[in-house]
């Protein structure tokens, strides 16, 4: 079967396919959300393995003021995450790959465990961390991106909230998988355990086989037997993005959920003990609720933004979860302070789900703009906020009067923000588009949800269909 004029390293001829072993599965885009689904797991338990052991080894290496220095590497984490994104998405759309930038990733992830476990100095452990940031960015852009280039587009919500449920549970097994092997086997045993975990998904995504379903529309893939012939260059992609309203107002959500992902890590531990006199290990505890409802939110908001609509799910969830930070800044019981931490988080949550299917619907509309381009810009954005939310309110903790009711209050006017420029935004959406076609409120979002994203790709996903089994 012909598939198109424009095949490219990501989508091999389907003729060839067929004679490939295991290419039924291995080309399923079950498999695919799997592969990306551990690899995002392993990301998340990578970095949770390593905060509880380091301010030791900082203390072993005969380092002072630990809790400055530990900052610091979370420091260079974020900000190597946002150099690399937007390079990272540009070399996987203007090549035409996907599997080459995520095996580097991988690679660099291990590299960068045994370069940090061997460090013999400060600035070592700091060149360690910027490797894991690259590694890091290179699997959270590229890995959604082969995921929604394999999907069905009314399916991508329910795809993403599974990719993504994986780094809540990653977060739920570094610490106390960090404590037991630092415990019997020392510093390194935490490090060796991440680089050994990478290994099983390298070998799992090599074995995917890509196939052209949407991406395979003009402008998005590039090359054919090797050539590159992208025809939006970097710049003309940028002005493409930067003019979709779509992705500007998704680039500001990111940002502020960047902010609120970390928010509260560097003060729950110090407001726990202050009030109710937590120790350590009962901090810990804590932290479950948080991340026990952000797998649950992650997976229930991707599954409604497919039936319900992405802005319907964003912003009731960015409403429902206002009133919960209002009431933690004055919860007084140890009780109550659980139920409205895991509330709050529950429906904060779930807003990232729907925020990265509304990106994957806003490349399909654009001609030239791919996947990987769009989760560059979005991951570059989270990167921001992920990056300035933890050293925000660590200045708001100690310096404020009343630092933990100040930074819930400004969580919950984080989430008002939100909301009020996803509206105003999208306004300015629908405004464009009835003044260009004339038509009503309603039949505008029918046009922007189904007609316009969905009917564009319908006639290739039936040609694939028609010549493969599924």
């Amino acid at each position: 079967m012909q598939t198109s004029s424009i095949p490219n390293c990501m989508f091999p001829r389907t003729d060839v396919q067929e004679h490939l072993w295991g290419w039924k599965w291995r080309s399923s885009y079950w498999f695919v959300t799997f592969v990306v689904w551990l690899g995002i797991i392993v990301d998340s338990l990578s970095l949770a393995l390593c905060i509880p052991v380091v301010p030791f080894q900082l203390k072993a290496l005969g380092y002072t003021d630990v809790a400055s220095l530990t900052g610091w590497l979370i420091f260079a984490y974020g900000g190597s995450n946002i150099m690399t994104s937007v390079p990272i998405a540009i070399w996987s759309e203007a090549y035409g790959t996907r599997k080459l930038p995520y095996s580097i990733g991988i690679l660099s992830l291990i590299v960068s465990q045994i370069m940090f476990m061997e460090a013999p100095s400060y600035w070592v452990m700091c060149l360690a961390r910027c490797l894991q940031g690259a590694a890091s960015a290179a699997r959270m852009v590229i890995g959604p991106a082969a995921m929604c280039d394999q999907s069905p587009s009314k399916v991508v919500g329910r795809q993403l909230g599974i990719v993504l449920s994986g780094a809540p549970v990653g977060l739920l097994l570094g610490t106390p998988i960090a404590g037991l092997l630092y415990t019997h086997f020392g510093f390194r045993g935490p490090f060796v355990f991440s680089s050994i975990a990478a290994l099983p998904i390298l070998a799992l995504w090599l074995l995917i086989i890509p196939i052209p379903l949407e991406s395979e529309r003009e402008g998005r893939t590039t090359a054919s037997s090797g050539e590159v012939q992208n025809k939006a260059s970097p710049v003309k992609v940028l002005h493409l993005m930067l003019q979709s309203p779509r992705i500007v107002a998704g680039m500001c959500l990111a940002f502020i959920h960047g902010m609120l992902d970390n928010f509260m890590q560097p003060i729950v531990p110090s407001h726990l003990n202050s009030v109710w006199g937590l120790n350590v290990s009962q901090v810990g505890l804590v932290f479950l609720a948080p991340t026990i409802s952000g797998f649950i939110a992650v997976l229930l908001s991707g599954w409604l933004a497919d039936r319900r609509g992405v802005s319907v799910v964003i912003i009731i969830t960015s409403a429902l979860a206002i009133p919960w930070f209002v009431i933690l800044s004055i919860a007084r019981y140890f009780s109550l302070f659980i139920v409205v931490n895991f509330c709050a988080f529950f429906f904060g949550s779930g807003v990232l789900s729907p925020l990265l299917a509304e990106f994957a619907s806003a490349s399909r509309s654009i001609d030239g703009v791919g996947y990987a381009h769009v989760y560059g810009a979005l991951y570059w954005a989270f990167g921001i906020g992920l990056t300035v939310g933890p050293v925000l309110t660590g200045q708001m903790y100690d310096n404020l009067a009343d630092g933990w009711m100040d930074i819930c209050l400004m969580a919950a006017g984080l989430h008002a923000c939100g909301i009020v420029a996803f509206s105003i935004i999208g306004q300015h959406v629908q405004s464009a588009y009835e003044e260009r076609d004339g038509i009503g409120q309603s039949e505008f979002w029918l046009q922007i949800q189904d007609s316009q994203l969905d009917a564009r790709n319908l006639a290739k996903e039936q040609g694939v269909r028609n010549g493969q089994q599924y």
